[in-house]
C-alpha cells in the first residue's frame, strides 16, 4: 500500500482527483471504478471543476459503480444512480451509456450480478477503482466475515451500515436491508485502486486495514495484497497508525516521477 496521509480532507479529495485526473489525461478511455458516498463528493466536485476549467475530456471514459441498493430505482433521490447522475455525471461530456450502475430493480437479481461482471470483462477491465472505507472496514458494501474472493452479488448490510446511512432516508427502518454490490475478488482485479478514508470515526478502521492482520473481519485489508493501492487519509483517521511518521516519511521522500502533487 501506498498511504499518503494530508492534513484534511478537502486537501486529500484534491489530490485524489489529480490521481484520476492523470490516469484519463494517460489513457482517455479509461474504465473508472466509482463509489459514492459523503466521502468521494469533494473530489467529484474537483473533477467538475478540472472539466470546466482545464479541459479535463471524459468523452471516451467509461465508469462502473462499486454498488446499488436493491429495490430502488435510479429515479429514487437515494439511489446511487441518481447520486452519480446529479454529483457527476451531468457535469462533465461523459456518454452516460457508457456509465455503469447495478440494477438493483433487475427481476433476476443474480442474472444482473453475472451480467455487471461480464461488462467489466467486456470493457476490459478497470483501470483505476474509487474506494471509501466503512466505519467496520467493508469496501463497497462487502461486510465483515464476507468471502475475500467474491464476486458482485447481493449482500445483506450489516447493521453498523444500516445505522452510518439510513439518515439520508429518514429513519433505519425506511432503510434498503440489501445491495448489489462489486466483490472484493471483482475491486482486485482492478489495475489500480485509490481508497479514501477521512475523520475520526474511520481510525479504528484505517488502523486495522493498513496495520491489522489481512482478514475477513477487515474486509479493507484485502488491499494488503493489491499490487498497487493507493490510500489517502487525514491527520485524525490516520492517528491509529504505529507508522504514521514512517509513512510521511517515505512520501516526504519520494523521487519526482512517484509524487502525485
Amino acid at each position: 500500500m501506498e498511504i499518503l496521509i494530508r492534513d484534511n480532507a478537502d486537501v486529500g479529495c484534491v489530490l485524489g482527483a489529480k490521481i484520476i485526473a492523470k490516469t484519463i489525461r494517460t489513457k482517455p478511455n479509461s474504465v473508472l471504478g466509482l463509489a459514492t458516498g459523503r466521502t468521494p463528493l469533494r473530489l467529484y466536485q474537483e473533477l467538475i471543476r478540472m472539466h470546466r476549467e482545464e479541459g479535463l475530456d471524459f468523452s471516451q471514459v467509461t465508469t462502473f459503480n462499486l454498488d446499488e441498493y436493491v429495490g430502488l430505482p435510479g429515479t429514487h433521490e437515494q439511489s446511487y444512480r441518481y447520486f452519480m447522475q446529479e454529483n457527476l455525471f451531468r457535469h462533465i461530456n461523459i456518454d452516460v451509456a457508457n456509465t455503469h450502475v447495478p440494477d438493483g430493480t433487475a427481476a433476476e437479481l443474480h442474472n444482473e450480478c453475472r451480467a455487471y461482471e461480464k461488462k467489466i470483462i467486456a470493457a476490459g477491465g478497470i483501470d483505476l477503482q474509487l474506494l471509501g472505507l466503512g466505519r467496520n472496514g467493508h469496501i463497497g458494501f462487502n461486510e465483515p466475515t464476507g468471502s475475500l474472493r467474491s464476486r458482485t452479488w447481493i449482500k445483506i448490510l450489516s447493521e453498523q451500515t444500516l445505522r452510518d446511512n439510513s439518515a439520508v432516508f429518514g429513519s433505519f427502518a425506511d432503510m434498503p436491508k440489501h445491495a448489489l454490490t462489486m466483490g472484493i475478488g471483482t475491486i482486485m482485479e482492478a489495475r489500480r485502486c485509490l481508497l479514501l478514508a477521512f475523520g475520526p470515526a474511520k481510525t479504528r478502521a484505517v488502523e486495522q486495514m493498513v496495520e491489522g492482520p489481512l482478514s475477513a473481519i477487515c474486509p479493507g485489508s484485502a488491499l494488503q495484497e493489491h499490487l498497487r493501492c493507493t490510500v489517502i487519509l487525514d491527520d485524525s483517521s490516520a492517528a491509529g497508525l504505529r507508522f504514521a511518521d514512517h509513512y510521511r516519511w517515505i512520501d516526504k521522500n519520494k523521487l519526482p516521477w512517484q509524487r502525485h502533487d
